[in-house]
């Protein structure tokens, strides 16, 4: 099951169904393209993790990490598909980077990672916008990772069964294939990030654990249309506009 958030013509936020036939909620079925889609749950925290790919780590000039490396994004970072990002005024580089997000379904704390999936609702995309300038020269990356609508997020999120275990993670710019990879090839697992996250912090209903990007991150620019297409969710677009 693939469930989206979309507020329909009357304006009103609802919960359904995405199906071939359409958006389905209450006996109706909307044509996708008479809604506004929604980020398809509402986190009060992203949870990511950085360097999940050797070959990121790689590319970015670092060692492979013994842990997970963990970093914020708050709920100013939305952004739903469909939308267009604004990216931060004056800055040389902002970087795309796809990234699977897993949606937490209960409030969990110390989950074992046998236990992980129990906790899981579903998977989504996420697109870790970051901006490069702020975030090399800073340790805690506020102004790299948590400017707003840095995280679209969407646009369904898809049961575990929907999405497999070697899932292929594609993005890509104006139909150009810029990173192209799996969840196969995380260093850390999702029932590893999902222990380690939990036995530092409560995770709510709704909240996002975006499980880190592959190689191929690049900057964006201005007017690019960016796609995050994970097998198994449909894919995530919106187009980015630099001032």
């Amino acid at each position: 099951m693939q469930r989206v958030r979309f507020r329909d013509p009357a304006g009103s936020v609802r919960t359904g169904e995405w199906t071939d036939d359409g958006i389905s909620f209450g006996g109706e079925t909307f044509d996708p393209a008479t809604v506004d889609v929604l980020p398809p749950c509402e986190p009060s925290k992203i949870v990511c993790v950085g360097l999940n790919y050797e070959k990121h780590a790689e590319e970015s000039g670092m060692d492979i990490p013994e842990r997970p490396l963990l970093f914020l994004k708050p709920p100013n970072t939305l952004a739903a598909h469909g939308d267009t990002v604004t990216l931060p005024a004056g800055k040389q580089r902002v970087d795309y980077e796809a990234e699977l997000g897993v949606v937490i379904g209960e409030q969990c704390r110390n989950v074992e990672p046998d236990d992980a999936m129990d906790v899981i609702a579903g998977f989504t995309c996420l697109n870790d916008i970051s901006n490069r300038d702020d975030q090399e020269v800073e340790q805690n990356w506020i102004r790299g990772k948590a400017f707003d609508n840095s995280a679209p997020l969407g646009p369904v999120v898809s049961t575990p069964d929907e999405v497999p275990a070697d899932a292929r993670i594609e993005l890509r710019v104006n139909g150009e294939t810029r990173q192209d990879s799996s969840r196969a090839d995380f260093i850390f697992t999702i029932p590893e990030l999902v222990a380690e996250i939990t036995s530092y912090m409560t995770l709510e209903p709704g909240d996002v654990i975006s499980t880190g990007t592959p190689e191929g991150v690049g900057p964006l620019s201005d007017g690019d249309r960016v796609e995050v297409d994970i097998e198994g969710i449909r894919t995530l677009e919106h187009t980015v506009r630099a001032d």
